[in-house]
């Protein structure tokens, strides 16, 4: 009964680290709502999307006095600012934003007005939207799973190390295995696909996700030489633990890939000869 508690207790853990990660992460859409002309508005805006089609910005607003308008351009570019108009579709204003390549990115605002009012949906500051290719589910979702099952383990194996009467060493095994797969091979294929490169991290690098991950992997490792033996290695154990969730706890694609745009005409949004991805910056 204990053994079911305590990974219950790490489930718990385990599932909030997630759910706090992919909510404070930089791909994760900006929600909200406002108020214009009397009318509550709610909003998503997108800060992630597949090269593979433009990104339509849909925003309802029922009341017909609003109308608004999407400024955009090159993120950090001296491109003008580029002026699109949202088109009324029934209770829906339409908007789009043109693809790029991998990695590039695009800062953008919606701006909805009503006679002399107007509202910028994002305040101040500009949404930034990234571009990726495509990932195969038969590579992303093992990656997810796999990751998520190694934090899984690493928490429990954390908890386990607090029992007196408990040896950590098989899950500090399973652990240690679980991120490898996870971090080494599928992570770095999931980044192939999506950004063309498979590492950035160090030494190559200083890409966040990677070192993250490393940094991760080096504790676990260490964990399982000092429990050599069949050794319960407790501190160990508890310090690799809490190292995962303190790595885990990162947002995810915080300092992600970015694409350094060549001079281009300003008339044109895309590349004509895209340029090399930031090698400080390229985590998925």
């Amino acid at each position: 009964m204990k053994k079911i508690l305590f990974w219950v207790v790490a489930f718990l853990i385990t599932a909030s680290a997630a759910f706090f990660q992919r909510m404070t992460g930089p791909s994760y859409a900006i929600s909200g709502k406002t108020v214009l002309a009397n009318t509550e508005i709610r909003y998503s805006l997108e800060r992630n999307h597949e090269t593979t089609s433009d990104l339509e910005v849909r925003i309802e607003a029922q009341n017909k006095e609003i109308n608004g308008h999407i400024l955009y351009k090159r993120h950090k570019t001296d491109d003008p600012w580029t002026k699109v108009s949202l088109l009324r579709e029934e209770n829906n204003l339409i908007g789009s934003l043109p693809k790029q390549p991998a990695a590039g990115k695009l800062q953008y605002k919606v701006i909805l007005a009503s006679q002399d009012s107007e509202v910028s949906l994002s305040g101040e500051k500009p949404v930034i939207i990234r571009f990726k290719d495509p990932v195969p589910d038969a590579i992303l979702v093992p990656h997810v799973i796999i990751i998520f099952l190694a934090m899984l383990f690493s928490t429990r194996a954390g908890i386990e190390a607090l029992n007196p009467q408990g040896n950590p060493r098989k899950l500090a095994l399973w652990t240690a295995g679980l991120l490898f797969v996870g971090g080494f091979i599928l992570g770095p294929l999931v980044q192939k696909f999506a950004f063309g490169q498979l590492w950035t991290g160090f030494p190559l690098g200083f890409d966040l996700t990677d070192n993250k991950t490393l940094l991760a992997m080096i504790g676990w490792i260490a964990a399982v030489i000092a429990g050599r033996g069949g050794r319960p290695a407790r501190w160990w154990v508890l310090g690799a633990s809490i190292l995962l969730l303190a790595v885990y706890l990162i947002p995810h694609s915080l300092l992600g890939s970015e694409l350094e745009y060549t001079e281009t005409s300003v008339s044109s949004l895309f590349l004509k000869e895209p340029g090399p991805l930031s090698p400080s910056n390229r985590a998925g």
